[in-house]
């Protein structure tokens, strides 16, 4: 026999054993215990289940933001609160709007707290009515083609399954989307009208705000009549104190040991020096720059072939996905605004939440330095929204400054007028605004409270993982303009992803997080299949991977149907990108036709819309004909929309229809998926 540390231990005395020994007996004891722990353990939790059919928990956070509690209506009831502001956010906008009707609500004698829906068990909704004169406000983005936001998609998911009764329930809603896109708003507009459906009162009429436009002076003129709504429905009065209340305190952290700061971590601490699979938006992968190579021949223009390395990472993409990538700011930047504030950038802070019933205890990973916060952070090169230069007007010296910054900060058509032309036209960022308004200066930790987070990029994957599964693919043109000042703006993240090039195998490759975001623009489930791509610039990116799949399917002796593709370009000996692989798979029958526009090759400028008229026999042939696939890659603004319309008025000449069945013939080959865009304005 063996003792517990594995030494063989050799017995010389003989005696005969029981037919049950003392251990068998432990051992049928210990076996009875598992056994009845697990059957009553998991009865509990399949009851638990079926009495609550609808938690959210929370996503993974650092452990130091989680909360135990899903109960938002307990914490209300537990903090005299009666406003809850809740926000469907992709890129933070809708939570620092939420943030800031929540401060407002001191205001109207109505404290107020900011929610995350996928944090809150939301069925307690139907609790409200137990607070007096509470008030529900949803502050809800719709993102890609009419989806709602990673952390609203339980909320909404339950609003359309759920039939709970929230009779009582005082709400609001404002949207946050993009009149470019054929979706506006429709993830906002269907929670107000089911809201309203399930009994709840519509205190204020839904808000649209348009990110194509001003969505800043969309939601300021909405919330200005949100308050005057409020005020009639609870019969309630302003108190006229203003809200310019910290959410965040300065907390010294210069005693913190090293191992304990962050130093540009998403969440968990030293993530990147320990990797752990499953990487996500708060998890990120930090992949070798494998590749990164420039795809322009001349002209003062850039566009870049990156391939990221994920070979070990277990990650796994599909055609048509996207990739996140995670920018940092430049050191340029940072250290100007380090230099105009006379701050100490290396010095180690942390900002707490003042609100100790917060989920949220700091807008960012805390502790870290002044440095990394603006490194990795905040965003400093974006225009400040108008809560900010209300925040900066106490740190303003100069009676001229302190003027502009109020008259900015206001509601007024001057001031409005003001914001858009100083701010918005003229392209100034917060170290724009602190050099040119000089006696501006504020407390950096007060700043770095108000300044919204640095948000990842996302790029369209321009190749396939049966070709290519350890490496993923981007194509990305340099981001560089000079704005109405004179000062040249850099894209954050493409200007970082140019200096990252690839040296010898003997040295540290650079390094930058990703994570992959899965997409529902799919080639169709069958090779055969017919499909037509429509991709000028950078819009070719995932038609790229799209033909990879179709060649390797080719490959494999499987048939494939015919492939079309639509590119354009300025010059066919500038920013003709891939030109070479195209017309190899031109060659080997891969890709049946090659539509080529090169807009300033001619007098007359030719764009891909052009030749799509020109083709409408062949337009026809695969989408009516032949039921096949049509995708659409690039700029939402112009070419999405003119392409739609092409397409609508080949249905109607070709399909012989009326404008309006023409109208649902591609509205239907939209909802089957086969007529797909993936667009960007």
């Amino acid at each position: 026999m063996e003792n517990s540390e594995g030494v063989k231990i050799e017995s010389t005395v003989v005696t005969e054993e029981p037919l049950i020994s003392a251990l068998d007996i432990a051992l049928f004891v210990v076996i009875i215990t598992v056994a009845y722990f697990w059957y009553f353990k998991r009865d509990k939790q399949s009851s638990s289940s079926e009495k609550k059919p609808y938690t959210i928990q929370p996503s993974s956070l650092s452990s130091i933001e989680q909360t135990s509690n899903s109960s938002f209506i307990k914490k209300l009831k537990s903090t005299g609160r009666s406003l809850v502001v809740f926000y469907g956010s992709q890129t933070g906008t809708a939570e620092e709007f939420a943030g800031r009707i929540a401060k407002e609500g001191a205001r109207y004698k109505m404290k107020g707290m900011v929610a995350d829906p996928e944090e809150c068990d939301m069925a307690d909704l139907v609790e409200m009515k137990e607070i007096q004169k509470s008030l529900a406000i949803f502050c809800i983005a719709t993102y890609g083609e009419g989806d709602p936001t990673d952390n609203a998609m339980d909320f909404y998911e339950w609003l359309q399954n759920g039939d709970a009764d929230l009779e009582g329930l005082n709400y609001a809603v404002f949207g946050l989307g993009n009149k470019t896109y054929e979706h506006y708003n429709e993830i906002a507009i269907y929670i107000d009208q089911r809201l309203e459906e399930l009994g709840a009162t519509r205190v204020h009429e839904i808000g649209l705000g348009d990110d194509d436009a001003n969505i800043e002076d969309d939601f300021v003129s909405w919330k200005e009549k949100l308050w005057e709504s409020v005020c009639s429905h609870y019969g309630i009065e302003e108190t006229g104190e203003e809200s310019n209340i910290r959410q965040y305190k300065l907390v010294d952290c210069s005693e913190v040991l090293p191992e304990r700061i962050f130093s540009g971590e998403i969440s968990r601490l030293k993530s990147y020096e320990n990797q752990r699979f499953p990487f996500d938006v708060k998890n990120p992968y930090l992949s070798k720059i494998a590749v990164n190579r420039e795809l322009h021949k001349s002209g003062d223009r850039s566009c870049m072939h990156i391939e990221f390395d994920i070979d070990g990472s277990k990650m796994r993409y599909d055609t048509g996905d996207h990739v996140a990538v995670y920018p940092k700011n430049s050191s340029e930047l940072v250290d100007k605004i380090g230099e105009l504030l006379n701050a100490d950038l290396d010095a180690v802070f942390s900002l707490l939440n003042t609100d100790e019933e917060s989920s949220k205890k700091h807008p960012f990973p805390c502790p870290c330095t002044y440095r990394t916060a603006l490194t990795y952070y905040l965003d400093i090169t974006s225009n400040p929204r108008t809560h900010i230069m209300k925040e900066l007007i106490e740190y303003a010296s100069d009676p001229k400054d302190q003027e502009k910054l109020k008259l900015m900060a206001s509601s007024t058509p001057e001031g409005k007028k003001e914001f858009h032309e100083w701010i918005l036209r003229d392209n100034r960022n917060i170290v724009h605004i602190l050099e040119d308004l000089p006696s501006v200066k504020p407390d950096l930790d007060h700043l770095c409270e108000l300044l919204p987070r640095l948000q990842c990029r996302y790029y369209s994957i321009s190749s396939s993982p049966k070709v290519y599964p350890k490496s993923i693919h981007i194509t990305a043109v340099l981001v560089n303009y000079t704005t109405p000042t004179n000062r040249v703006n850099k894209g954050v993240a493409t200007n970082l992803l140019a200096q990252l090039i690839p040296t010898n195998d003997e040295l540290p490759q650079p390094t930058i997080p990703i994570y992959i975001r899965r997409s529902q623009f799919r080639l169709p489930p069958k090779s055969q299949t017919p499909i037509i791509m429509i991709g000028p610039g950078t819009g070719l990116a995932p038609f790229r991977g799209f033909i990879q799949e179709r060649d390797y399917a080719r490959k494999e002796g499987r048939e494939i149907g015919e492939m079309v593709l639509y590119f354009g370009c300025r010059k066919k000996d500038e920013d003709f990108i891939y030109e070479n692989e195209l017309q190899e798979y031109v060659a080997n029958g891969t890709l049946t036709k090659l539509h080529l526009a090169f807009s300033r090759d001619q007098p007359e400028k030719k764009y891909v819309t052009h030749l799509l008229e020109q083709n409408a026999d062949e337009l026809w042939n695969i989408i009516g004909e032949k039921s096949g696939h049509l995708y659409v890659c690039g700029d939402a603004r112009s070419m999405a929309k003119d392409v739609q319309s092409i397409i609508v008025k080949v249905v109607m000449e070709k399909g012989q229809m009326t404008n309006s069945q023409a109208l649902n013939y591609v509205k239907k080959m939209e909802q089957q998926k086969r007529y797909s865009a993936d667009v960007w304005s």
